[in-house]
């Protein structure tokens, strides 16, 4: 497939790579260049940068991804085994929408070939045709989104990065099965949209949720196909982003660790880090993000989707007047709960599937309360 609108990494920064030491991640990394470009029948991760920011509302004159991949490929990297490559940068078209067509295209492409695309840069309306790639795979989409805001806004406002997920859910084909979001602050959203989370039977985890117990966010990333962090969501002593001040967000330690477990979910095919200022704090920061995802990766189970349930522990739980069937894994001793989901509000015709879950929400269905999960899940009707 022709990506013409891809453009290389500059041959001086790839010479400068090309001479740092066979240890440092930059050496196992295969570089989109003006002499050549990636066979992608070898590559499992797909570094790609976007240079598109109109939708956002501080939008910076230019997206500046130079020094994230310095910082990036001066890392050293973990036992990895992965073929890695930097496909390069997608520059702004001429409208935003050209650039959401060309994105949509390359990202369709490399998740039908299996190929995890990382998404670096630009403004978060670009979740918009991430979301839109999926289409062509005829299948629901869970979106989680690492944000302190829900992004939405009203049905004729134009897409940008704080209408986004209004857009998402209106327009059709209507793929998006789940939305999570992580790290919500409160007094930047209005009850209303608060209200309409729980209508739709979204979920959400306030960041002092998170902070409190950091693995309440697994079981969410064990469900999600597209990940998307707004770097916003981290406080500015840690990001040194102080163009849109932040005194409350994640820390340092407690972003990586929700990146892991984004790139350890076997389900995960895109990840997306957007709102980069060009701090060289940041930089650093995002160059450590995407080295945590990376390593996640490599350290996936392939457990989903289940083949035979012989490596699993089935726990039947009574219920009210209901029985709740859970299943923990003798390889990684992780969680998961049987939903039954009623196809076209047929009582008849039922099907079920497997939500990842955690050992508390076991614990507490023993104790007889009901999943809240589980709960909203069940509510959800596949056609």
């Amino acid at each position: 497939m022709e990506f013409s609108f891809l453009h290389p990494i500059d041959s001086d920064f790839v010479q400068e790579i090309n001479q740092l030491s066979s240890q440092h991640f930059g050496s196992k990394v295969v570089f989109h260049t003006d002499q050549a470009f990636p066979d992608l029948d070898k590559i499992k991760i797909a570094i790609i940068g976007v240079l598109e920011n109109r939708g956002a509302a501080n939008a910076i004159d230019e997206v500046d991804l130079s020094k994230i991949r310095s910082e990036l490929y001066t890392l050293f990297p973990g036992n990895w085994d992965a073929s890695i490559a930097d496909l390069g940068d997608i520059h702004s078209g001429n409208t935003p929408e050209d650039t959401y067509f060309a994105l949509k295209k390359l990202v369709t492409f490399l998740i039908k070939k299996k190929i995890i695309p990382i998404i670096i840069g630009g403004s978060q309306d670009l979740v918009y045709p991430l979301y839109r790639a999926y289409d062509e795979l005829e299948q629901m989409v869970n979106l989680v989104s690492i944000d302190s805001k829900f992004d939405f806004g009203k049905e004729k406002d134009p897409l940008s990065s704080e209408s986004y997920l209004t857009k998402i859910i209106i327009d059709e084909p209507n793929n998006l099965f789940n939305y999570c979001n992580i790290g919500y602050q409160t007094y930047y959203n209005s009850q209303e949209e608060i209200d309409l989370i729980e209508k739709l039977f979204f979920d959400a985890y306030r960041l002092g949720e998170i902070s409190n117990n950091i693995a309440l966010a697994e079981p969410v990333f064990r469900d999600a196909d597209l990940v998307s962090l707004d770097l916003n969501v981290i406080k500015s002593s840690d990001s040194g982003n102080f163009t849109t001040f932040t005194p409350n967000g994640f820390n340092g330690k407690e972003i990586c660790a929700l990146s892991r477990y984004a790139g350890i979910s076997d389900k995960v095919s895109m990840f997306s880090i957007f709102n980069h200022q060009n701090s060289k704090q940041e930089s650093v920061l995002i160059a450590q993000i995407i080295w945590y995802f990376i390593e996640g990766f490599h350290c996936r189970s392939n457990e989903y989707p289940f083949g035979n349930r012989e490596n699993y522990i089935k726990y039947i739980v009574p219920i009210e007047d209901d029985e709740l069937l859970f299943y923990k894994s003798s390889k990684t001793e992780r969680w998961w709960i049987d939903v039954p989901f009623f196809l076209n509000n047929d009582n008849k015709s039922k099907r079920n599937a497997l939500l990842p879950c955690s050992y508390d929400e076991y614990l507490s269905a023993c104790n007889q309360e009901m999943p809240e999960r589980w709960w909203k899940a069940q509510r959800k009707s596949i056609i």
